[in-house]
């Protein structure tokens, strides 16, 4: 499946991806902590607390092949059941840049669509966002996520 990946405006991303799957597997595989470590950190292994609820935080460190750890934290802000989840985002490696991302579930012609709409303080961050490859990063993760997902029905 191909993921669609645009600039809108000057401080945000928007990621569409469309998931042959329902949306309640789609929806548990996001708010979930033992579904996100399959699949969030594109594949490789990973750490996840996650207290989902408003005001719960998250945390998700990926291992690296080498040994490597990347750390990533935010809040839950808002949470409506298989329809939306709004929550901040922030790579603890350049800390105080965060960005507030706001995911949307929906079921259309037999497969869950997902939009992540990130939106960044300013369009440095967001610009910073984009050069860090965090595109293909998404698409990685969106890969392993798809494969997941078979697991799960």
């Amino acid at each position: 499946m191909s993921m669609d990946v645009k600039v809108q405006g000057d401080l945000e991303i928007v990621m569409t991806r469309s998931f042959d799957a329902p949306l309640e597997l789609v929806w548990a595989a996001h708010t979930s902590a033992e579904h996100l470590r399959h699949w969030w950190a594109r594949g490789h292994e990973c750490d996840v607390d996650l207290d989902f609820r408003p005001g719960g935080k998250w945390r998700i460190v990926e291992h690296g092949p080498q040994g490597e750890r990347w750390a990533f934290r935010g809040e839950v802000r808002e949470i409506v059941p298989m329809e939306l989840i709004v929550q901040t985002f922030e790579w603890e490696g350049l800390p105080g840049h965060i960005s507030v991302e706001r995911l949307e579930f929906a079921y259309r012609d037999g497969r869950t669509v997902l939009t992540g709409t990130s939106t960044f303080a300013n369009r440095e961050d967001r610009d910073g966002m984009v050069a860090s490859g965090m595109e293909h990063g998404a698409r990685d993760s969106y890969r392993a996520l798809e494969n997941h997902l078979k697991t799960m029905a």
